[in-house]
């Protein structure tokens, strides 16, 4: 690298930020991580030695940074970006993990205008259950790497180039692309399977109550297609606000393929329905 990320601040020090810093130790590729975030959670946060400090100062978090990780949920990053314009310096790298790209890069995009580099960034990877206590530098390795930047000459910056290097040093695949292009994506790759997730367990809970339903004879199937719903809600909010026309196309796809499927359950167009998931799936195994 021309740039060495030497003094790191994470703002957020949940599940991804956690396992930011991790990935940062474990390879060695940070000499001081610095988090921010409530003094209970950087208590827990210095407790599995995801930062080496750590403090509810934003200012005094990044005043040095040369990287500055916003793995908050998307309403915070929103929230803190422009207060990082008076605060960072303007030689740092400013990157996020937002699951939505758009509102993000529109927020950096007025805010830095004279001050530091912003790159949008959404690593596809995490857990169902939040939290610190589940950080794992290992979490990356194999995951895309998602990497929006603001404007089409900022990959050649060497902050830019740095940052690309340092996603690869973790394991991860960058892959660049358009922050609307990205956004309308993950909202049937992403957004669409934990709302299915949720709706479907939910449903379920419902029927448990008010028919005693045996939930007792639901079996692998049913608890994999369900594996979503332990997400908690706190993270999917902003989500679902920052990507609200994309993810309601989505809903709109699903619930007219399932009004198709309810319609043929009895001919031959349901097991055509059936052969193209199963060559979706097969294509994702090749992919894999």
């Amino acid at each position: 690298m021309d740039i060495n990320f030497r003094q790191v601040s994470i703002v957020g020090l949940g599940l991804i930020g956690g396992s930011w810093g991790l990935a940062l130790k474990k390879y060695g590729l940070a000499v001081r991580r610095t988090g921010f975030g409530r003094a209970s959670t950087v208590a827990r946060a210095l407790a599995v030695d995801a930062v080496d400090e750590g403090t509810d100062d934003l200012g005094r978090a990044v005043r040095d940074a040369d990287l500055i990780i916003l793995a908050a949920p998307v309403g915070a990053i929103l929230d803190c970006i422009p207060r990082l314009k008076d605060v960072a310096s303007s030689r740092a790298l400013v990157t996020d993990v937002g699951s939505t790209k758009r509102m993000i890069c529109e927020r950096a995009r007025e805010s830095f205008v004279d001050g530091p580099l912003f790159l949008g960034g959404h690593p596809l990877a995490g857990k169902e259950r939040a939290g610190v206590e589940n950080a794992d530098a290992t979490l990356f390795i194999n995951a895309r790497y998602v990497l929006t930047p603001l404007e089409g000459g900022h990959i050649e910056d060497p902050r830019t180039k740095a940052f690309i290097s340092l996603v690869t040093a973790i394991g991860a695949r960058p892959h660049i692309m358009d922050p609307a292009r990205h956004d309308r994506a993950l909202a049937f790759l992403s957004h669409l399977p934990q709302l299915l997730s949720s709706a479907l367990a939910s449903v379920i809970a419902e029927e448990s109550l008010e028919a005693r339903l045996p939930v007792e004879l639901a079996a692998s199937g049913f608890r994999d297609v369900t594996r979503l719903a332990e997400s908690p809600y706190s993270v999917w909010r902003d989500i679902c606000l920052t990507n609200i026309e994309n993810i309601q196309q989505a809903l709109e796809a699903l619930v007219e393929k399932l009004e198709f499927m309810k319609r043929h359950l009895s001919d031959r167009e349901l097991e055509r329905e059936f052969q193209q998931a199963s060559k979706l799936r097969e294509k994702l195994r090749e992919a894999a």
